[in-house]
């Protein structure tokens, strides 16, 4: 069980070795431009999409970053299972919620006008 605790802590520090790293190489590809401006276009877009595939082949080792790429995959497998509706019933849909809400706005304002009668008509003042 030690061992087994010994391995973890291994793991989790070359898993901290390894955000360090990709986190240095995102802030240089982003940075690129600005430390080498002579450079032709070429070997800038090269580096940079390379520093950038680096980065993201060494994110998906890291336990997080596995357990990102799981989590991305059942989400799109979740995606495909989802029944979306026509675009006759979203716009049914949408129409039902927009005449509701003029509805409801317009029984909240006459509401709203009738209090406000009351209370001047109580109080004696104008409003």
């Amino acid at each position: 069980m030690n061992t087994e605790h010994q391995k973890n802590q291994s793991k989790y520090k070359k898993d901290i070795f390894i955000w360090i790293f990709v986190i240095t190489l995102l802030i240089t590809a982003f940075l690129f431009s600005e430390l080498f401006p002579t450079e032709n276009k070429i070997i800038k877009v090269f580096s940079v999409s390379l520093m950038i595939f680096l980065a993201c082949f060494l994110f998906t080792t890291t336990i997080k970053g596995k357990k990102i790429i799981k989590f991305i995959y059942i989400s799109c497998k979740e995606m495909q299972k989802v029944i979306w509706p026509s675009f006759q019933e979203a716009l049914q849909t949408t129409l039902i919620v927009s005449l509701v809400t003029l509805i409801m706005s317009l029984l909240l304002w006459g509401l709203d006008s009738l209090l406000i009668r009351i209370i001047s008509f109580i109080t004696g003042l104008r409003f």
